[in-house]
């Protein structure tokens, strides 16, 4: 065989390694209520839920909590079955936070509060269209 094919083999086999490597750590969304029963049943992997943060009548949004300090924040998010959640994020608030339409936030449950380490956020000002 020649040097090269030996070398294009040997970056497919690690290529191959990566990729089936990572799709463990891939996570689909679920809800609260299976991010809960996966917890429950010991599952340790990081976990997708994707919501809306809590609304009271008037359509403003309640329940953000951040630290004295405003380095975390606690919120209550509404799952896509209407379950209500606090979620804790041990980092400041995102900035568009409380204009954001949907909120993602990806993390596990600890006791009977969902700790995020992520939060990723669609705000729907960058998604509309403009009138030129």
């Amino acid at each position: 065989m020649k040097k090269s094919s030996i070398i294009g083999i040997i970056v497919i086999a690690i290529a191959l390694a990566i990729i089936i490597s990572s799709a463990g750590d891939a996570s689909s969304y679920v809800t609260f209520g299976e991010a809960r029963e996966m917890a429950e049943s010991g599952s340790t992997s990081k976990i997708h839920v994707v919501g809306e943060l809590k609304k009271d009548v008037q359509g403003q949004v309640v329940g953000v909590n951040p630290s004295a300090d405003r380095t975390s924040v606690s919120f209550v998010m509404v799952d896509d079955n209407g379950k209500e959640q606090t979620v804790f994020l041990d980092d400041p608030m995102p900035t568009d936070l409380l204009r954001s339409e949907k909120v993602v936030v990806v993390g596990a449950y600890k006791d009977d509060m969902f700790v995020a380490d992520k939060v990723l956020l669609k705000c729907p000002s960058k998604y509309e269209e403009t009138a030129l």
